[in-house]
This record gives C-alpha cells, structure tokens and sequence, in this order.
C-alpha cells in the first residue's frame, strides 16, 4: 500500500502529471462502495492542464459532500466571505445522487450529476482519500474530450 500512496503522492505534487501514469495508478487502485463516500470532502486535482482546473479556481471549489446516495452535492465552494456552499449555478447547476456503476471492468461508487451527461468515478487511496474520474459526454457538457483526474479528501 505505501507504493500506491507514495505513487499518489508523487502525482498529485508534480507539476504536470501524464494521464497514462494516472491510468496505471487508478488501475491498481481498490472500488470503493457508496456508504465509503458519505460525508464531506475537500478536493483538488492532478496537473494534467485540464480546462476544468481553471474553471473549479474561478469558482472556488472546495470539494463534494454525499450526505446520502440521493443527495450529493458537486460544487461545495467557498463565497467570497470564505463560507462554504453549494454552488448549483455552475457546470450546469443542479447536484448529483451516488450509484454504483461499472467502469474500465470494475463496479465503483460513481456520482451522477443531475443535470450533465457527466460522472465521477472513485476508487480508494486510503481510508480517508480517494482518486476520482470525470467520466461521459464531457465534450457535450463541457467542448472537451479529455477525462478530468482529481482526488478528495475525507474532512474530519
């Protein structure tokens, strides 16, 4: 296990992290079920020059939060007074519910936005953190082909 977070590490600090490195890391990586993603997470992603890095800087994107399988929330940002909320104006608008749902051969808690033909896929780093894919018709969503790589933090 401490390679794959010493992998994990490595990635999330470098300054331009290679899609295929994250591939082979996400494939070695542990699914994770729907009760594992309850709770409130902070968020970040791997320098891979997506679009969606600037767009989730602008709008101070702070993490997700799954308070249940039907009531996920995307967009959890901070205001300009450094309040967190829900930010359904963005990306779409709306919030998101939690399945699980295959993907590259494996079945993982996954969110599905309410709004976007877009998901998030997660699998387990940790107990308290996780690698996510945006997965879908982003080109549609968002005029991108390319899949978002980002990771969450479990909040105390």
């Amino acid at each position: 296990m401490a390679d794959i977070t010493e992998r994990f590490d490595a990635l999330r600090a470098a300054e331009d992290a290679a899609p295929a490195d994250l591939d082979a890391l996400w494939s070695e990586l542990s699914t994770v079920t729907v009760p594992e993603m309850l709770g409130a997470w902070r968020g970040g992603d791997f320098a891979t020059g997506h679009v969606l890095s600037d767009v989730l800087r602008k709008i101070r994107w702070h993490g997700k939060r799954f308070e249940g399988p039907l009531v996920a929330v995307p967009l959890v940002c901070r205001d300009e007074a450094g309040e967190l909320y829900s930010n359904t104006k963005a990306a779409g608008g709306g919030e998101a519910s939690l399945w699980e749902v295959g993907f590259r051969g494996e079945t993982t808690a996954t969110m599905v936005y309410d709004n976007l033909p877009v998901l998030d896929h997660f699998k387990k780093v940790d107990d308290d953190t996780v690698m996510g894919i945006m997965n879908g018709k982003l080109d549609s969503a968002f005029g991108i082909a390319d899949l978002y790589y980002f990771w969450l933090e479990r909040e105390a």
